[in-house]
Parts: structure tokens; C-alpha cells; sequence
């Protein structure tokens, strides 16, 4: 369970006014500062229109925002100000130490609640991210499988997780997020909230969002998803916002914190030593650790050979890194498990749709068969399973990571790629 709110007592700079008279509600002072005098006193019209559609939301205008410290959460909160939400900062506190997550962000966040005149809460989740993200990628280094804690940690440390604490603690029955994705909501009978990818193809985090449930899109609010990173920077500039210039991080939040991916798997797993291989066994070499290897990978092998080779496989039970030339590590398809369904109820008859199997990754036509469930997609709550025929052969098919499918703009759903052996 999370911990009760605290009020942020870390150092903050002193509040910036806005560059706009918010409502008198929100009882920010009124006036430019310096740096929102440089800029426009009224939104561009990407923004501008953003700010009609939070006046017209149905519902109540009452809203918890996840505020990272970033420039993106920062201005999910000025744009809900300005539309005449009520508005409130929720910061979960993941981490003790450096790095964006932790003692800089907290410090970011509870400056941009200071200039926006909004209370701010920061909610000790560091016990539940511990579990549910540090032991969850210790466990799946270790088995051999890539895994990506981004998807996992949206639904079971931030949006479930903030959603019971703000209606719980504060009666709110919404958040907002700085995430580039959109949401449509669906009349009835199906009364579904369909996710979409955000406006900007090169910042859209969809990918990352695609294991939310319903009762959880239903309840949430993507301000940015209907803007480029570029509007976002100078929205955030004619605010005046403390994070406007502030960079973006560009590692994950566990490998920021630690200095290194590397680092952090050191911490928590000891060094064992075993064979790099070619497919045929024969042994190229030594290796400190499964973990420190992901498929795909050519560059940092430690061996030398004809031509280049890439990981294609890593054995945890012989302790091996398998690695093959470019020509023999593509893959026709794969299993995925665990698959939510997002915008379209499950799928009983094979069908045709497009793949993305990285975040940095193009979408890539596919078929998908259904196939029986297991024991183990039951357990994790998505009893659903299927197999993908890629149109053309992939590289760097990776289990652990995610497949999620897509139709245009829509995504369908998600699920997990599952090792060779588990499928």
C-alpha cells in the first residue's frame, strides 16, 4: 500500500509568476516574469486548442498530475490551470539518491506546485517500486529475457497506484500525465477508451502505455498528446515554467540513478562467467554474465571473427551468450503472452495488423493467430495469448520485451515476446 501523503519540504526556488491571469481559484499571483515577458502572453494554436478542449471535458474539472520534474508533467499542470481545473501535484518518490526520479525531480516538481500556486503531495513508493521494478528486472537478467520495466512500472507503481491515492486521499477522480498519447472514448455498448498514438511520432509513448487497463484509461488525461515536443518547449517558455529548458533524460530511470545499466546489475547480481558461442557450440570466448547482453547486440562482444556477429539467443541454463552473423539472426515470428487488450475486445479469429517490437522500432505488418492460454497469462491477469507471422523476417526479436500491435493510429493492444523455450 502507498504511504500517506507528505507535503514536499525539500528546497525550492522561489515561484515565477505566470504569463497568464489563471483563474482566481487557483490564487497564483498575476503578472509576467521576466522570462515569460520574451515570450507570447496567449498560446500558439496547438495549445490554444488543447485549452478548449479541457474547458469543454465532461465531468468535474478536478485533477491529480503525476509531476516527474520534467518540462512535460510541468506543463501538463500549467495547461489544466489555465483551461480552470482544479488542480493538484502528485510525485511519487521511487528513489533515494541522484537522478531525475529522485532528489532532482522531487525538487523540480515541487517548484513548478510552488509557481503554479497548487498544493503538492509526494507519496513514498520507493518499498513498492522496489518490488515491483528492481526485483521484477534482477529476476529477468537473470533468466536470460530483456524486460522492460517502462510498461510495468506504468501499471503497477504510477497509474493504478496514483489513481487510488487521489480519490482515496484527496476525492479526485482523475489524472493527468505529460504523456504523447491520445484517448478516445468509444460510446456504448462497447463504452471503451481507445488509445492512440500521440501527434508527434518521434516523442509518441503509446508503446509504453499499452498495459493499462480500461478502468484506468478511462480515468486519465494526456493534455500533450495533441502537441510536438517542440510546442511543448515553447508553451513551457511562455509560461515562464522553472523547467523549460531542462533536459531530457535519456536513460532509464534505474540506469540515471546508478550511473550505468551495468552498474545497477552488478549491484544486485554477482559475476558469473560463461561461453560466448556460435550456434554450432563452437566457444568464441568468455563472458562475465548473461545479463550485460540483449538480443541484437554486436557492438562490446569481447570476440573477433569473419564478419560481424550479433547476440541471437542467451542460454541461462547453460550459461551462454549465442551469437550468429547478421544473415542468421533474423526471426519469422514469435509468441507474445500476457496480451491487454486495449481498444478492441480479444481477437478469436486470426487478423491482420501492424507490430511494433521496440519503442524505437517502425510497425511492421503481421498476422496474428490466437493461441491457448497458460497458466502463466492467467496469472499475470491477461489471459491471452497469441503468435505473430511477420510479413518479412525481424531482427532483434527479443523476449522480455513488448509486441504491441497497432491499426493506423490506434493501438490494439499488448503483450510480452516469450523465450524460444516458452513458447
Amino acid at each position: 500500500m502507498m504511504e500517506r501523503p507528505r507535503r514536499c519540504a525539500l528546497a525550492t526556488a522561489a515561484p515565477l509568476p505566470l504569463a497568464f491571469s489563471p483563474p482566481a481559484t487557483s490564487g497564483a499571483p498575476d503578472g509576467p516574469s521576466a522570462t515569460a515577458a520574451a515570450v507570447a502572453a496567449t498560446p500558439a494554436a496547438p495549445a490554444a486548442a488543447v485549452i478548449g478542449r479541457l474547458r469543454g471535458w465532461p465531468g468535474e474539472h478536478r485533477v491529480a498530475v503525476g509531476l516527474s520534474g520534467g518540462v512535460d508533467s510541468s506543463l501538463t499542470a500549467a495547461l489544466l490551470v489555465e483551461a480552470g481545473w482544479q488542480v493538484e501535484g502528485l510525485t511519487l518518490w521511487l528513489m533515494s539518491g541522484k537522478g531525475a526520479c529522485c532528489a532532482e525531480g522531487l525538487v523540480d516538481a515541487a517548484g513548478i506546485c510552488e509557481q503554479l500556486a497548487i498544493p503538492h503531495h509526494v507519496v513514498d513508493s520507493r518499498a513498492r517500486f522496489e518490488e515491483q521494478i528492481v526485483g521484477f528486472l534482477v529476476d529477468g537478467y537473470a533468466a536470460g529475457v530483456t524486460p522492460l520495466p517502462c510498461s510495468r512500472c506504468n501499471r503497477e507503481v504510477k497509474f493504478s497506484p496514483m489513481l487510488e491515492w487521489a480519490e482515496r486521499e484527496r476525492g479526485i477522480a482523475r489524472i493527468a500525465t505529460g504523456h504523447y498519447a491520445r484517448l478516445r472514448h468509444t460510446p456504448e455498448p462497447s463504452g471503451r477508451t481507445q488509445l492512440l498514438r500521440g501527434l508527434d511520432a518521434r516523442k509518441d509513448q503509446s508503446y509504453f502505455l499499452y498495459d493499462l487497463p480500461q478502468q484506468v484509461l478511462s480515468r486519465l488525461v494526456f493534455p500533450l498528446g495533441e502537441l510536438t515536443k517542440a510546442d511543448t518547449r515553447l508553451e513551457a517558455e511562455r509560461y515562464g515554467l522553472r523547467t523549460a529548458k531542462k533536459p531530457e533524460s535519456q536513460d532509464l530511470c534505474l540506469a540515471d540513478h546508478h550511473g550505468s545499466m551495468k552498474a545497477f546489475l552488478d549491484a544486485y547480481l554477482p559475476p558469473r562467467q560463461g561461453e560466448i558461442v556460435l550456434s554450432d557450440g563452437r566457444v568464441l570466448g568468455q563472458h562475465d554474465g548473461i545479463e550485460h547482453f540483449t538480443i541484437g547486440q554486436r557492438k562490446g562482444l569481447g570476440v573477433a571473427w569473419s564478419e560481424p556477429l550479433h547476440v541471437v539467443r542467451l542460454d541461462s541454463a547453460m550459461n551462454r551468450v549465442v551469437v550468429a552473423p547478421r544473415a542468421e539472426a533474423g526471426r519469422g515470428g514469435c509468441v507474445v503472452g500476457a496480451i491487454n487488450w486495449v481498444s478492441i475486445d480479444p481477437p478469436q479469429a486470426p487478423l491482420n495488423l501492424e507490430v511494433q517490437v521496440r519503442y524505437r522500432s517502425a510497425p511492421v505488418a503481421a498476422r496474428l493467430t490466437p493461441l491457448a492460454v497458460t497458466a502463466a497469462d492467467t496469472a499475470a491477469g491477461r489471459p491471452s495469448r497469441a503468435r505473430l507471422e511477420f510479413a518479412e523476417e525481424q531482427f532483434s526479436i527479443t523476449p522480455g520485451q513488448a509486441a504491441v500491435f497497432y491499426a493506423g493510429e490506434v493501438l490494439l493492444g499488448g503483450g510480452l515476446i516469450a523465450a524460444e523455450d516458452h513458447q
